[in-house]
Formats: structure tokens, sequence, C-alpha cells
């Protein structure tokens, strides 16, 4: 009772099955919404042909083997009919049958079952409790007479255990009460194998491998015959209907259980397939995968093993038998025999598709898998999801539209062409055949709906723009990115310019016709660049600036076409769009010249001579590109220097011309100028000298005596002239970097002299002595400031100078004094390497060779190694070579 709650879930009937409403005897088996022809019924044998006037015979049992088919009557009869299936252009399936043989058992009583054993061409009747071994060609009982006996029903082992190929194993329901008995039954002999007792009557039993999975009086169990273990299933009387056992599959049972429902079950005792509902009053179960076929009083009712739902329902009356044989259902009545002929399922897929039912279509289709060739069926599936794919395209179903496509390899193209004029006129697709669904195009599908319409094209947008840099889109980019690039330009979307400004496979003929006729004037210029076009490309950006052409796309056209040819490597065209660019702006178009990529080699960069050229009309720009010259790139050539300086001075004494004094650009360039002044060397000093004579720029007048070391001229300027101390301090930090430091405090002593020596001793150059010698203490020569200073002056007032200057000077001594010990520490490392080397003694003898050049020694004078080595001097030429190891040895001068 468990394993059915676990199965069924919770039920209102007591049953695990919800409650049908009273009176409910059956499912409606007619008209049902999930209805499919998946079987048609074929008369095979028909009443004449058996009986021919004999009413009272009547088809008990019937076996089929290959094309042979035999027919137990109530009469003990057997019949042998040949059948033969015959297929006609329209798909209407019949079939021939032959009659073979009849034949009379010697018990003239009804013929129970009939079981085929091909292998030992043998057929195994039971008849009045007993099975007969006769032969399937000529139905004669074997002359050995081996039978068995005591049978109420049996079934055949189809996951034998023996491993004897000339052998089958029969399972019977003995007529002994609560037994199981097992028999080998071979060619001419039968053995028993096994016993096996149960616990109520067994009244049908099917068996798989040591399983047998049995219909007691009251409950379904599975058991083990070689080990004894049973697991009760689930409750059932088989008072009340007739029990259904049916091996399906390796190691699983098909069960009539309660509430009509069709249970399965492996012999682990569990169920991994959801149950199937059929008649409570059914009689037989039929297999033929995916469906399992089920008979009752009226009717044949077909249900997918797949989703559970009953698919179809064909009227028959009087039916008693319904079985499959190797693929082939066969349901007979008392009086006639039928074959269920399965429809094809790549019809019955079709069918469902028509029907719009793409789940069970997809459910339908994986499930058929086991029955079709790996490749055919690969095929056949993909053209289904495709087929899936455009049914839920139609209903707006994007989301799984586009998984559908997806899985199934869509050619894209196949959905493109469903959009009238977004294939380029070159492409050559061609729909494929049969077609894939149903639609001319885009306008019959939405029957003119825009707002359809434009689902669909966002769709297709959102599609190809996530298809076209995967495999999907390999062999047809081209079609592929001009159909997006057409659908952004019509909606005006974004993404256009990402699409454009990426590589892409866009037609250009096409592609730029529909920009045109969609006013996308900067789009179409890049579509050009990308094609190469850079010309095509400039000439309509030039016209949109201009206003010849409208295109608001971008508001910054002007500044990107100088991007664009600033990284433009066609210098013809460069120079082409130059003068244009310059007067449009002279601060924004230098930047083509100025924004060259740094990768950009030195052979293939613009001459600076043809580019101020080509300024001279353009003073701002001539004094920018100067400036990227000089500072930036850092050009060592006088002309550019002593250039940029005098553009300089010629601005600044044109603005102090104007009196602006106080103008903040006659500021900025003052700044400009006296940085230039101070960090090149390469302007010509004379002739900036000469142009600032006679004017008031003494700032810069003494910046250029201190680049002709004309210091005390420019320190008087400074002093005297400006008053300004802090830049005469600063002229000395500037002049004197990377000098030495006599230099430096050469520097300084002259500013103190300046200071010292002035005709009237103003107190603001004393306090700015005073400040100098304090905060500078480092940079002078204190014996000689002293020397130089007024004999007046307290010691209150150079305290921080003195302060510095004695701490100055101790520092030098002590620094001195560690030099001095480090290197007596060192010399006396010497001295004891020495000492050693001279402790150990050295024989030399005229049988003693060197190790260097192996021959003997002729004198007494040597070299000795520190590793013990004795070489002649003139071998000893490589002072760092060991004899023997060619070891380096660490030069002295490493060795502290």
């Amino acid at each position: 009772r468990r394993w059915l709650a676990t199965v069924l879930g919770p039920g209102a009937d007591g049953t695990g099955w919800p409650c049908r409403e009273k009176g409910a005897g059956r499912t409606n088996h007619l008209g049902s919404a999930m209805s499919v022809k998946a079987f048609k019924l074929v008369p095979a044998v028909e009443r004449e042909m058996l009986m021919g006037d004999k009413a009272r015979i009547n088809i008990e049992c019937i076996e089929c083997c290959g094309k042979n088919l035999y027919i137990g009557t109530n009469d003990g009869s057997i019949y042998h009919f040949l059948l033969e299936e015959k297929n006609s252009p329209a798909e209407k399936t019949s079939f021939t049958v032959t009659k073979q043989l009849h034949k009379y058992l010697s018990v003239r009583k009804a013929v129970g079952e009939l079981k085929a054993a091909s292998a030992l061409n043998r057929l195994l009747v039971l008849c009045d409790t007993t099975i007969m071994l006769v032969n399937m060609m000529n139905l004669e009982p074997i002359p050995t007479g081996a039978r068995i006996k005591g049978a109420v029903t049996f079934t055949l082992n189809e996951n034998p255990v023996s491993g004897d190929p000339f052998c089958v194993e029969v399972c019977i329901v003995s007529v002994k009460r609560r037994t199981i008995q097992l028999f080998l039954v071979y060619e001419d002999k039968v053995q028993i194998v096994k016993e096996v007792f149960t616990q109520e009557q067994p009244c049908a039993v099917a068996v798989d491998g040591h399983y047998l999975c049995l219909a007691l009086t009251t409950q379904y169990i599975i058991l083990n015959y070689n080990t004894g273990a049973s697991q009760d299933l689930f409750p059932y009387s088989s008072e009340e209907r007739r029990p259904i056992v049916k091996r399906i599959g390796r190691q699983e049972f098909l069960l009539a259980g309660p509430g009509g429902l069709g249970m399965f079950a492996t012999v682990d005792g569990i169920s991994q397939r959801a149950p199937v509902r059929w008649s409570e009053n059914v009689i037989g179960a039929a297999l033929c995968f995916p469906y399992v076929v089920a008979l009752d009083e009226e009717f044949i009712t077909v249900h997918s093993m797949l989703d559970q739902q009953q698919k179809q329902t064909l009227a028959f009356k009087d039916g008693h038998i319904l079985q499959d044989f190797e693929g082939k259902v066969i349901v007979a009545t008392t009086k006639g025999v039928y074959i269920l002929v399965p429809l094809p399922l790549e019809r019955q897929i079709q069918d469902l598709l028509a029907s719009h039912r793409v789940e069970e279509a997809l459910v339908l289709a994986r499930g058929a898998r086991r029955n079709i060739p790996k490749e055919k069926f690969q095929v056949m599936y993909k053209r289904i999801l495709q087929q899936a794919g455009f049914i839920q395209f139609a209903q707006l179903q994007f989301l799984e539209a586009k998984e559908l496509f997806r899985s199934g390899q869509l050619d894209v193209r196949e959905l493109i062409s469903l959009y009238p004029f977004l294939l380029p006129a070159s492409s050559s697709f061609i729909r494929s055949h049969p077609p894939l669904h149903e639609y001319a195009d885009l306008n019959q599908l939405t029957q003119g709906d825009q707002e359809k319409m434009t689902k669909c094209k966002q769709f297709l947008m959102s599609y190809l723009n996530e298809v076209r840099s995967t495999d999907v889109a390999n062999g047809y980019k081209e079609d592929v990115d001009t159909a997006l690039l057409k659908l952004y330009a019509e909606a005006n979307h974004e993404s256009l310019l990402d699409l454009l400004a990426s590589e892409n496979f866009c037609i250009l003929t096409d592609s730029a016709t529909w920009l045109e006729k969609h006013k996308k004037f900067f789009a179409l210029g890049l579509l050009y660049h990308s094609n190469g076009q850079d010309a095509a490309a400039l000439q309509l950006w030039v016209k949109i600036v201009n206003g010849d052409i409208q295109d608001s796309t971008r508001t910054d056209l002007y500044e990107y076409i100088v991007d664009f040819l600033s990284s433009c490597s066609d210098h013809e065209l460069v120079w082409k769009y130059a003068e244009w660019l310059l007067q449009q702006s002279e601060e924004i178009g230098i930047y083509v010249f100025t924004r060259r990529p740094r990768e950009e080699g030195q052979e293939n960069s613009f001459n600076p001579d043809d580019v101020m050229s080509c300024l001279n009309k353009y003073p701002k720009s001539l004094v920018k590109y100067l400036e990227f010259l000089v500072l930036e790139r850092r050009i060592q050539k006088e002309k550019y220097h002593t250039h940029l300086a005098v553009l300089y001075l010629e601005k600044v004494l044109n603005l102090k011309s104007l009196e602006a004094e106080k103008n903040e650009e006659l500021c900025e360039t003052r700044v400009k100028l006296q940085s230039l002044l101070r960090e090149s060397d390469l302007y010509r000093t004379h002739l900036i000298l000469d142009k600032i004579s006679g004017s008031d720029l003494h700032m810069e007048c003494a910046i250029l005596y201190g680049k002709l070391e004309e210091h005390e001229k420019a320190l008087h300027i400074l002093v005297h002239v400006l008053k300004d101390f802090a830049a005469a301090e600063d002229y000395c930090m500037w002049n004197s970097e990377n000098k030495d430091i006599p230099y430096r405090q050469k520097l300084f002593h002259m500013l103190l002299t300046a200071y010292l020596n002035s005709s009237s001793a103003e107190h603001e150059l004393v306090m700015a002595a005073v400040d100098l010698l304090n905060s500078h203490a480092a940079d002078f020569d204190a014996a000689l400031v002293l020397r130089l200073l007024p004999d007046s002056w307290s010691v209150q007032l150079l305290s921080s100078f003195l302060t510095g200057a004695m701490r100055e000077s101790i520092h030098a001594q002590r620094m001195s004094q560690i030099a001095l010990g480090l290197a007596k520490a060192e010399n006396l490392i010497y001295k004891h390497e020495k000492v050693k080397l001279k402790g150990s003694t050295t024989v030399l003898s005229d049988k003693k060779l060197c190790q260097v050049c192996q021959t003997p020694f002729l004198e007494p004078a040597f070299v000795r190694y520190p590793n013990g080595s004795v070489v002649h001097t003139h071998c000893a030429a490589d002072r760092l070579v060991t004899p023997n190891t060619n070891h380096h040895f660490p030069s002295p001068s490493r060795r502290t």
C-alpha cells in the first residue's frame, strides 16, 4: 500500500488517484482534445477463413512468430497461417493471409496458450493442463512425447539465465496449490529446474531473468526465485477483474492496477514511469513503443508512455485477446483476428504539429529515438524542432521559438526570408522543401497587425545579434549582418552604429541603398569606412557638417572627423581635409597632426616642416604644433625651439602693446615663455635677447642672461630691478640643477654679494640676505660667508645659519671618518688573507707539472693559486682562471 501511495499520490477515493464523478465508469474515449491517429485496425484472418459455417468454433489464443500466425480454438484445433504485409502507394496497409495447415490435437479440448520457440522449431501448446511440444511447420507432436503436465498457464523467460541457446526457459502456474514451476525445454525433452511456493494462489505470471512478477489472489508481488526474496507491490482483487501481468522490457512489467490504472513496476519493486489511465474493465494490454494499447469490452485505447495521455480510441466490440509480437500488435474476437498497424511516427508528429500541439510532438519525437537509426533521427528531429519553432514564433512565443531554433540548428535565413526585403538581392538562399511553415511572409503571419509586426522585428533583431558571432551564422554572415543593419536602420536603433563600428559583413550595395532610404548618412559613412572607402565616408560626413545634408546622429561630428583623420594612415586624405578642419577650428583642427597614434613609425609620420608650411596661415595652430614638437615629442632641433620662443615672445609683446597687463592670456603666455626659456638649451639665446631688449620683460631677460652664464647681470635684474627675492633664489636653484656643489655655492655667494654690496643699505636687502643664509645654510661656504658679513651683525641674527653650517661641517667630518674606517677594515681583510696564504709551504721540483700547460718547471719562478695549484708565470696571464677547474675568482674590486 505504501508503494501504491508513493506512485499515485493522495487521492479522494482511497486508490491514490483523484475521484471521478459517479457514473463515469470510463474515460470519454471519443473526440478527445489529445487524439492522435497512432494506429489503424486492419483485418487479418476473417471468420470464413477460419471456421467456415461452424458457428461453435471460437478463437481461444494466438501466437505470431515472424510471418507465422498460429490460432488455437475451443475445439482442440491449431491453425497455421502465413501472414504477409502489403503497402500500397496510398499508405493503405493490408495483409495477405495464406492458410498453411489445420491440425486437431489428440485431446478435443480448448487450446489455452500457444508459445513459439523458433530456435528449437517448436510450438508449445497448452491444452487440458498439459503443455505439448509440436513441430512449428507440420504441427506434429515430437516423437519423444516430452511434455509438461499440471499447468494452468505458462510463459517464456525472454531474459533467460541458463545461457544455453538450445533450450527455452518456461515458467508455469501449476495445478498444485500455490505453486510455480520452472522448466528447461529442449528440442525433444523437458527438465524441471525449480519449484517455488507462494503465499497465495497465483493467477498470472511474467518472468524476467530470476524475477517473477505474480498476480496472486489479492495482490501483485515481485519474487526472486533464486534467492527467495519477495517484494509486495500493491493490492488487487482477482475476483473483481482479470489481472494483467506483462513484461514490457528488461526488468520492467506492466500491471493492471486499481482504479483503472496501468501501473509500471521494476524488479526492485519501484515505478520509474507515471501510470496510464485506462478502463476499469481492461481485458488485455500490449506495448508498441511509445504506446501502451489496452482492450476492454467495447474499445481499444492507445496511451502514451511519454506523457501518460490517452491518444486514440478505436471502437472494437467483443474483443477478448490483445497481444504484441515483436512490435506487431494483434487483437482478436472469438471469430476473427485483426492487426493494429502503427502509423509512421513521422506522420504522427507532423499531424501534431499541424494541430499546433508542439509539446506533444516534441515528446513523441524524443520518444521515437530508440526506434530510428541515429543519423536519420537527428535529421528528422532537427526538422521537427525547426517546425515547432516557427509555430511558436507565429504565436509570438519568442523565447520558446528562439530555444527551438537554436536546438534545431535552424538556417537563420529561413527566418530572415519571412521579412520582406531583408535578404540581400545577391543571396542565393532558397527555402527548405518541404516548407517548415505555411507562411509566405510576415504580412501574412501577422495579418497586417503593426503591433505584432513590430514585436516580430524586435525579436529578429535580438536573435540575429545573438547568433551573428556564433557557428549558426557560419557560411552566410553577409546575409545575417545585412538583415540586421536593415532592421536597425528601420527602427532607428542605437545598435546600428555599434554594428558598423565593429567587424561586420554587411553587403555594401544593399546596405548603402537602405541607409540612404532611411537618411542614415553618418551610418552610411561608417559602412563605407568598414569597406575601405574612407574617402567616400569623409565626403559624406563633411557634407553633414557643412549642412548640405541633414543627419543629427552625432552633434560632435566635426570632432569625430578630427579623431578619424588623426588615426588615418592615408596621408593624402589627411592633407585633403586639413585645410577644411583648420578653417572650422584652429584649436581642434590641429589635433589631426598632434594626436597621431604613438605606434605610427617615424618613417610614416608627417614631416614637421611640411606641416608648419601648411600652418603658416593659422597662428594658433602653429603654436600648438610647435608645442607638440618641443614639449611633447621632445624634438631636439634649434629651429623649432627658437621658433616657438619667438612666437611666444611676439604674442606677449603684442598683448602688452594692447595695454592688457592683467590679461589672463598674457599671464598664461608669459608663464609658457619663461618655462621654455628656463628648460630648453637649444634656442638662439642672443636672438631672443635682442628681441626683448627695450621691453620691460625683465624676468625673461634675467633667464636669458643665466643661459649666457652672465649670472651677475641676471641677479642684478632680479634683486635691484624686480626686487623679487624669491625669484632670485629660484634662479640659483634651477641654474645649479644637475651641477656640482661648488657651482651651486658660487651662485648663492653671488646672490649674497648682490644683497650685501648694494650702494644703499636698504633694510629689505639685509633681511633678504639673512633669510637667504638661514634657509640655505648648506649651499654656502661658511668660512667665506663670515668674511663677507658686516661686523655689526649679531650671532643671534645668524643663529640658524651658523647652526646649519656647524651641522653640515660635523656631518662631513663624520662621513669622512666612516669612509676611512671602512677602507682600513678592507685593507686589514686583505692583509689577513695574505698571511694565511703565506702560512702554507709549496714544494717545487723538476718533476712537478704546471697545472695549465702540464709541462715541468725549468726555473724556480712560479705562481701559486689560493687552491694550491702551481703554474708557470707566463701561464698565469689570465689571473682570474683557476687551473683544472677553470673557475673564475671574484674580481678583487667586488670584495670588501
